[in-house]
């Protein structure tokens, strides 16, 4: 691990909706634990005109809002402002590089963070005007936010602006999934323990899902997602980076470098899904109004700043299949959704039943164990056992039990960092392990695109689901084929 330095870390889009909400409160935080190394400094880059100062007062307001109301304090706080530089910059204006250089220049030696919080069409520009004004050596490291393009095409020319000026040991793409205490823990329920280690394949596996629901619409997003859609937005990153992690084979070791690898293993082990399997494999669906439970909820072509009868899919579910020895016959069902019943982010691994059932045969359907991983609302790790009901009749009646591991029960006197907390002290420590290789991205958008190609077409249906459901019927008919359901949906 690398001993963290003194480090410049350089925000552009600092007044943007995901440096208040994210970066500047995880920075709080690591500011609060003493883990941002003495020296460091926090300069912020944005279009607006305005000064530190009332930069400060803003980010105040948001971290008043966005840090956990136990962490707050005004020492952390003045500590944290005292750090803060605002710069006044468009990012398409080449001389506008030379305050930040001339700001750089200052304290030379400083390990640099460029942090892209902006629109992945300006990664290329930012890139090569921070060279052309020498702000780049070799220990900087760059951080990039998805969506890394439209496709794997526009991807892959968004990754080759940037590695002109940074090389993939300095390129830190994010995915703030990664960066979730139950994500890590993940491997360490594999690859620690023998009892499900030893059985993580298609002999003791029967299927697995991966649920991400949101129970938020578009948030005011109408014009960036209605030409994104849910695929691009939550498939192409969250659910794969969640599959390729759960059917990864062993890594040699923990490195970077390793676990990537088997990653990528994964994705090109993905089954291509034909136009054909589509229609037994694949459900697109857009929420109409609905409700949930305490207020109306509108539907997706009448959200604010809707611009007419869009066809953009807010729901996918896809029953997805891995050509390899460990998958062999285990279907992954994915789905994710917005205007979701619930807020809800799980894989639940379904085991196989005994091959002889000795106990009541009506109680066969409840009797195969369930591992279930939560990343929210709570993050923890459950498995559903069977045991006998209790009481004295001689009957031994069995019921599932629910072995559970919440990490904030379990763990209450360690607070768990938030995803972007954590991923930032990554990229100081300079640690790649939580974030996502180029061939990665590619990979999965090759998949993806797949899938689209053909969305266009008079054969792709888009079906229709209330706000504040589980999603369209047909989602539950995906899984109703194969005589299962999705867990937990009432």
């Amino acid at each position: 691990m690398n001993t963290p330095t003194a480090t410049d870390f350089i925000i552009f889009g600092a007044l943007g909706d995901l440096s208040q909400r994210k970066l500047l409160p995880s920075l709080y935080d690591l500011e609060k634990d003493q883990l941002i190394p003495e020296g460091s400094r926090i300069l912020c880059l944005a279009r607006q005109a305005s000064d530190t100062d009332s930069f400060c007062e803003k980010a105040t307001a948001s971290l008043q809002i966005h840090v956990d109301k136990d962490r707050f304090n005004q020492q952390t706080l003045q500590t944290l402002l005292e750090r803060i530089c605002y710069i006044q910059l468009d990012f398409s204006q080449a001389e506008q590089y030379a305050q930040l250089e001339t700001q750089l220049g200052a304290i030379a030696d400083q390990q640099r963070i460029f942090y892209y919080a902006t629109a992945a069409e300006f990664f290329g520009t930012i890139s090569k005007f921070l060279a052309q004004y020498n702000c780049i050596d070799s220990g900087s490291r760059v951080v990039l936010e998805k969506p890394l393009g439209f496709d794997r095409e526009s991807s892959t020319l968004i990754n080759e602006e940037v590695s002109q000026y940074f090389s993939e040991q300095q390129t830190y793409r994010i995915d703030h999934y990664l960066g979730k205490e139950t994500v890590q823990n993940l491997l360490a329920l594999r690859f620690a323990n023998p009892i499900f280690g030893t059985q993580w394949n298609q002999n003791y596996i029967s299927h697995i899902e991966i649920t991400i629901a949101e129970s938020v619409g578009i948030e005011g997003r109408w014009s960036y997602f209605d030409k994104a859609g849910q695929m691009r937005d939550m498939v192409q990153n969250h659910l794969l980076q969640l599959l390729t992690l759960v059917a990864m084979d062993p890594p040699d070791d923990l490195s970077a470098d390793s676990i990537r690898d088997q990653k990528v293993k994964v994705l090109k082990q993905l089954k291509q899904i034909t136009l054909a399997e589509q229609k037994e494999a694949v459900v697109c669906a857009q929420y109409d109004s609905g409700n949930n439970d305490t207020e109306l909820l509108p539907g997706y072509n009448s959200e604010p700043g809707a611009q007419g009868d869009s066809d953009t899919e807010t729901f996918v579910a896809i029953k997805a299949e891995i050509s390899n020895w460990r998958w062999a016959g285990v279907p992954f069902y994915l789905r994710t959704g917005k205007r979701m019943k619930q807020k809800l982010t799980q894989i639940i691994v379904h085991f196989k039943q005994q091959p002889h059932f000795i106990f009541d045969p009506q109680q066969r359907d409840i009797a195969s164990n369930k591992l279930i991983l939560s990343l929210q609302p709570n993050e923890g790790v459950s498995l559903q056992v069977q045991t006998k009901s209790p009481g004295i009749n001689n009957d031994i009646q069995i019921q599932p039990t629910i072995l559970d591991l919440n990490f904030n029960q379990e763990f209450s006197g360690v607070r768990t960092p938030h995803a972007y907390e954590r991923l930032l002290l990554e990229v100081i420590k300079g640690n790649q392990y939580l974030f996502v290789r180029r061939d990665e991205i590619e990979h999965a958008w090759a998949w993806c695109d797949n899938l689209m190609q053909h969305w266009d077409s008079s054969e792709h249906i888009l079906h229709k689901y209330p706000a504040g459901s589980w999603g369209p019927t047909e989602s539950a008919m995906i899984m109703r084929k194969d005589n299962r359901q999705w867990f937990g949906d009432n």
